[in-house]
């Protein structure tokens, strides 16, 4: 079945995880994304042990599938040319801060190459770039360290020693949001015919992404607290059971007041500082420390019966291999193996979302780089002596 992007190309400029996968999003959907690499490649080719293929690594490979690939050497005027032949299609370009971009992609060229009212352009950037900052090229590791998150993480710990979250949170928020403004742009082109410019700051985007539920009090005033108690509160973390670890997360009054039936404790919640969930938040340490403290009188899988048949919010703790063996995964067949031209059966993650008449699908491999430059150069336009011009200029890369 073809995907609800199904006829819109898109141009990606991007390189690492941030942009691809943010324009790996759109090919699940059935979007044509060809991807523009440098000579050298993209450095996520080189992150993670590779297959059978130098180049071909596993994050690499994950992020780039549903693509293909058009490897050309920008320094070269030529194929400067060919690509603006693009220049109708959505142009998603990684860009730096402090300036907008300048070379044969930016904005400015291309609305000069084809009417303003059919270019599109995105850009993901680390900062806004018509603001200067004193740090024009931080790494996702430094937005995080930035925007909060890693504060957040030592207070909730209860010792204040800012942690990472094990996991490359900024690419990968950020990259949903820049999907999501590219097809806002999209869906703005397609009733008035008329492109845009569309800047997707990583900082800014994390900053808003962290307030949902962090502005708190200073939502009404300059001097209220800031950050959510409730999820900071330093008891509120797994608990170890007799033979384990698990999630119990009591939350409204009815939970609460199950847990405590469970446990054989009701008088708990006629104690003023626990009888609301107001007062339960203002103490929410002495609430999690009760849970704490009873875990560790059943096994996991005793606490799960009981806690489900009450309606209370819970889960095991699962490490990431525990994931290709949970039941409800298996059951919606989120991992499922592949046949990779050049790397063998490999395994990949499905799009987890599912749509009845346009489902996103898995439908082509990451290819090796420049596996589509020739064809891909051939429906821009370029006739046969001018791709293999290109060729003979080492300005076109094959495999």
């Amino acid at each position: 079945m073809p995907g609800a992007l199904e006829g819109i190309r898109i141009v990606d400029l991007t390189n690492i995880i941030l942009g691809p996968y943010g324009t790996m999003l759109l090919a699940d959907q059935g979007a044509d994304v060809i991807k523009v690499e440098a000579p050298e490649g993209d450095a996520v080719r080189h992150i993670g042990k590779p297959g059978k293929t130098p180049g071909m690594g596993p994050t690499y490979l994950y992020v780039n599938r549903n693509k293909r690939s058009l490897c050309l050497d920008l320094k070269n005027p030529a194929a400067r040319a060919a690509l603006l032949k693009w220049s109708k299609a959505p142009m998603p370009s990684s860009m730096r801060c402090g300036r907008r971009p300048s070379r044969a992609w930016g904005w400015a060229t291309r609305r000069s190459a084809r009417s303003s009212r059919t270019s599109s352009m995105s850009a993901p950037t680390a900062f806004r770039p018509t603001v200067p900052t004193e740090n024009c090229r931080p790494t996702t590791i430094a937005i995080q360290a930035r925007f909060g998150i890693a504060h957040l993480m030592g207070q909730a710990a209860g010792d204040d020693v800012p942690r990472y979250p094990p996991t490359i949170l900024a690419d990968k928020t950020v990259g949903l949001t820049f999907a999501f403004a590219t097809l806002s742009a999209l869906m703005h082109r397609q009733r008035t015919g008329e492109g845009q410019f569309v800047e997707v700051p990583m900082f800014e985007t994390m900053a808003a992404w962290l307030m949902v539920e962090h502005l708190w009090e200073r939502t009404f005033s300059d001097e209220g607290e800031v950050g959510y108690s409730r999820l900071l509160a330093r008891t509120r973390k797994p608990f170890r059971t007799l033979d384990g670890w698990m999630a119990i997360l009591p939350y409204n009054d009815k939970h609460w007041s199950n847990f405590f039936e469970i446990v054989g404790r009701p008088e708990v919640l006629k104690d003023p500082r626990y009888s609301t969930l107001n007062a339960r938040s203002l103490h929410i340490n002495d609430m999690y420390a009760m849970v704490e403290a009873l875990a560790p009188s059943r096994t996991t899988a005793e606490w799960v019966k009981l806690l489900d048949k009450a309606q209370i919010p819970n889960a095991p703790v699962s490490r990431p291999a525990d994931l290709f063996d949970d039941p409800h995964l298996v059951w919606r067949q989120l991992f499922r193996k592949y046949r990779h031209p050049s790397e063998g059966e490999i395994m990949m993650v499905e799009p987890p979302m599912r749509m009845s008449r346009t489902p996103p699908a898995i439908r082509t491999m990451a290819p090796l780089q420049g596996a589509h430059s020739r064809a891909v150069l051939a429906e821009a336009g370029l006739g046969a002596a001018e791709i293999e011009a290109l060729k003979k200029a080492g300005a076109l890369i094959e495999p």
